[in-house]
């Protein structure tokens, strides 16, 4: 065997066994920081951002270990996330659930990360980036965190906030 052709077995069967994960892992395919710097002065995780896609992120927790709850604009889902946090960067898994669907429609998952930042005007921000389970495509989350709001993480739940149309509206 030739030293160019064994090259090529050992890398291929490198990538077979996953050894491309070494070092890479499920925020390789954010773009966005995935190691955490320091957290702005001051400043806390905890509390209410807005995206006007994905509604209010009700954001709590302690320590490193966070949760979080959003209902989107058009109400059409809610979801949740929980991750870690080191520093300003906090990596998450997520589940989003569609109002109004059953079976595994009903429910999408994925990964991300949030790096948390002051904006203009030391606003706080989170620029996050998240991608649905095994897609390498990736979507932006990016929010304001809300002053003056307290995090009320049991306010977003199954509850669809449209509800049911009146019987007299059914066409």
């Amino acid at each position: 065997m030739t030293t160019r052709v064994w090259a090529f077995a050992v890398l291929l069967g490198w990538v077979a066994l996953g050894g491309a994960a070494c070092g890479g892992g499920p925020s390789a395919k954010f773009s966005i920081a995935a190691k955490g710097g320091p957290m702005p002065a001051g400043q806390s995780w905890e509390g209410v951002y807005y995206n006007p896609v994905y509604g209010y992120l009700h954001v709590v927790g302690e320590g490193g270990n966070l949760t979080g709850r959003w209902r989107r604009t058009n109400s059409s889902g809610w979801g949740e996330l929980s991750g870690s946090a080191d520093g300003n960067v906090l990596n998450f898994t997520w589940t989003e659930h569609k109002y109004g669907e059953v079976g595994p429609a009903a429910d999408v998952k994925g990964t991300g990360v949030f790096v948390f930042k002051l904006g203009p005007n030391d606003i706080p921000e989170l620029d996050g980036q998240f991608a649905i389970n095994d897609s390498d495509s990736v979507g932006d989350w990016h929010c304001i965190k809300q002053m003056n709001q307290k995090p009320d993480i049991n306010s977003v739940n199954g509850d669809n906030p449209m509800g049911a149309p009146a019987p007299d509206q059914w066409k």
